[in-house]
């Protein structure tokens, strides 16, 4: 078994993910966001 280096893992893959993963969570909010207020609006 090879010794652990830090610093030496391939992390592409991992932050192109991450990166996917926060760009969907802030599309969510801010489309549920404007359906709430949309609602709130009809709701009057």
């Amino acid at each position: 078994m090879s010794d652990h280096k830090h610093g030496e893992m391939d992390t592409k893959v991992q932050e192109k993910t991450f990166d996917g993963f926060i760009k969907f969570t802030t599309w969510s909010v801010v489309i549920i966001v404007a359906i709430l207020v949309f609602l709130a609006l009809i709701g009057t």
